[in-house]
């Protein structure tokens, strides 16, 4: 093997590559956002929820985690601009991150609502407090709390798959890294530079999270 390596060409790239970076970002952060309210919602509808929405939420979690995520994403920007729903790449794929997200986190968030003693919301109604109050205090706090890691791990899987996006040119980090690999021809080069922005990224994100553990969860309710 006689390879040269020449990682000047794809250097030279490197505003194109934030670009990417960035969109990635943005992606991945509005996605986390938007899939984990979603998330609550039906973890919600999946533990106290009627009958009815609860059918819906266990048909929407199943249908989800049975399915592969490119093939999702191709229905929201192949399929839908059939019946007259047109999306922009970008959109596309951020509906497409969030129904994902919300699907493994409903699941997720639920084994934490459901490790919660009965005892705790009992005593939540002995003190007269709202059910929405129980919701957010007693219910969905400590659980978040106790499922925090897995929440967290697949967030960050969330940001990992958004490479999958590339398919539909949206612009972020590994569609700008396929356009500079055809431009500069130097596919190990590029892929070597993205795997390390991705491994960054994926720390990042997990350094992030952790600050959000400390500053919003590891801290008494001030009413």
């Amino acid at each position: 093997m006689n390879y040269q390596f020449e990682f000047g060409p794809v250097l030279a790239a490197w505003p194109t590559l934030l670009q990417g970076t960035w969109i990635t970002i943005q992606l991945s952060l509005m996605a986390t956002v938007l899939g984990l309210l979603v998330a609550i919602f039906g973890a919600w509808g999946k533990t106290s929820g009627p009958a009815p929405v609860r059918f819906v939420i266990n048909a929407y979690v199943e249908l989800i985690r049975n399915t592969p995520f490119l093939v999702q994403l191709f229905f929201f920007f192949f399929a839908l601009p059939a019946i007259g729903l047109r999306w922009t790449p970008y959109t596309a794929a951020l509906v497409a991150m969030v129904v994902n997200l919300g699907a493994y986190a409903t699941e997720i968030i639920r084994a934490g609502i459901e490790s919660i003693p009965k005892g705790q919301i009992e005593a939540g109604l002995a003190l007269n407090l709202k059910r929405w109050e129980i919701f957010r205090f007693v219910i969905l706090k400590p659980a978040l709390k106790t499922i925090y890691p897995a929440l967290t791990s697949q967030f960050i899987l969330l940001m990992l798959s958004s490479a999958v996006v590339s398919v539909i040119a949206a612009d972020d980090l590994t569609s700008v890294a396929a356009n500079i690999q055809s431009e500069t021809f130097r596919s190990f080069e590029v892929y070597i530079v993205v795997a390390l922005i991705y491994l960054l990224l994926s720390l990042m994100f997990s350094a992030l999270f952790k600050l959000v553990h400390r500053m919003c969860l590891n801290y008494p309710d001030r009413r």
